[in-house]
């Protein structure tokens, strides 16, 4: 009898390690491990080797790094995306790419159950489990972390360690860092450890050492910088003149903000689970992205559909956030955005400055910018008569004079 397949979710790191061995002793089962290049750079160095020496029978590492660009950080972006009005998802849109990918590998191998690192007490359980179920409601999900069994075995790091050893798997030597990390295309994302006290400063030049993909704003150059960014139907498609697919953008923006400090962030969030969770991320290509498309879309969406679909980013954002990407309300909402953003064309100017983005003009072929209209001198398309106004007023009045006569009867009985 064949034994069952398992697919994991692997980012060699001592917790993935540890539950590669784990799943293949407790289930007595073949475990093919998963790792999505989605812009982690050297930390995949070595995975594939690691994986299949600790116990894997496969190694899949997928690069994914275009169609994270493309199909999931690029959309989000035209929804204008923020969760809590600070955090640019980047972790949170990860995930439903690295489950997909999983599904479709597990579909591929006859594996008949995923399983994943992420706590029982985070969010990405939530996201890599939905988005199994949206697309794979028959594969059985294993979460270790979850189990009983497996969290009296492994209470803490040492026992991790001590089995690690006893294994043959290789973990570092070094300490740990106080904290822990999750990198991608679109950001690094630091929590945990020292973090977890709202008042350390991690913005301290002691801590400066933390960050990857960002200068200090102290450390950034003292010459402004400036760049274009062009973009066609909310997409933006070039970068200083050069065209260049999404995944170009995201990495030559992320240098370009790095280096001026740009897209840092320090903020205490609501996860979906319940608990508070302080975060501090690094965002640099998307910070720009972010405050870019919002300076087009102000010169070239209609005011009516703009406020529509700024009245659904709170929605939005969580949906990403706990894990609802291939949810029926977020595909109806992205349908909804791909209709604003068809007339989101042109070119957007910003100046950099050591961790600030500010606009320095914008243009569109399809403007809805009327100079003539908006001038406060004489109109010489005569499009708006300013003696309209005073009817316009008086009709949006009409109510508030109605309510305050009401209210002034009622004082003088």
């Amino acid at each position: 009898m064949a034994k069952q397949k398992i697919v994991l979710a692997y980012s060699g790191g001592l917790d993935t390690s540890v539950i590669l061995a784990w799943l293949k002793e407790k289930f007595d089962a073949e475990i093919i491990t998963f790792t999505a290049d989605i812009g982690q750079k050297e930390e995949l160095d070595g995975l594939e080797e690691k994986a299949l020496r600790t116990g894997a029978s496969k190694a899949y590492i997928d690069d994914l790094r275009e169609e994270f660009a493309r199909d999931f950080i690029f959309p989000m972006f035209q929804a204008g995306a923020l969760y809590e009005g600070q955090y640019l998802l980047g972790t949170s849109i990860a995930r439903p790419l690295i489950a997909k990918r999983m599904v479709e590998i597990a579909r591929a191998e006859g594996a008949t159950a995923i399983a994943h690192g992420a706590t029982g007490k985070g969010n990405d359980q939530v996201r890599f489990e939905l988005t199994a179920a949206a697309l794979a409601p028959e594969l059985e999900v294993i979460a270790p972390w979850r189990i009983e069994e497996f969290r009296e075995q492994f209470p803490g790091r040492a026992e991790m360690i001590a089995y690690a050893e006893k294994h043959g798997i290789k973990v570092a030597a070094t300490a740990a860092k106080p904290y822990s990390t999750d990198r991608n295309l679109l950001h690094i994302s630091f929590e945990s450890g020292m973090l977890e006290d709202p008042w350390f400063d991690a913005a301290a030049d002691s801590n400066r050492d933390m960050y990857v993909l960002s200068r200090s704003p102290e450390e950034a150059p003292d010459e402004a910088e400036y760049i274009e960014l062009e973009f066609e139907a909310g997409n933006c498609v070039a970068v200083n003149g050069k065209r260049m697919n999404p995944l170009g953008v995201m990495e030559t923006l992320n240098e370009i903000g790095g280096r001026h400090g740009i897209g840092r962030v320090d903020m205490v969030e609501n996860r979906f689970v319940g608990m508070k969770s302080r975060g501090v991320y690094e965002t640099p290509g998307g910070t720009i992205l972010f405050v870019a498309h919002r300076k087009m879309e102000s010169l070239t969406m209609d005011r009516e559909v703009m406020h529509l679909r700024d009245s659904l980013i709170p929605k939005y954002a969580s949906l990403v956030y706990n894990g609802f990407w291939f949810a029926p309300e977020r595909l109806a909402i992205q349908a909804l955005v791909t209709e604003s953003q068809k007339n989101v064309t042109g070119t957007v100017r910003l100046k950099l400055y050591k961790g600030n983005v500010i606009g320095a003009g914008v243009k569109s072929p399809v403007s809805l910018y009327n100079p003539d209209i908006a001038t406060m001198e004489a109109d010489p398309s005569k499009a708006y008569n300013q003696g309209d106004a005073t009817g316009f007023i008086r009709l949006n009045a009409l109510r508030l004079r109605v309510a305050s006569g009401v209210a002034q009867q009622a004082l003088k009985k």
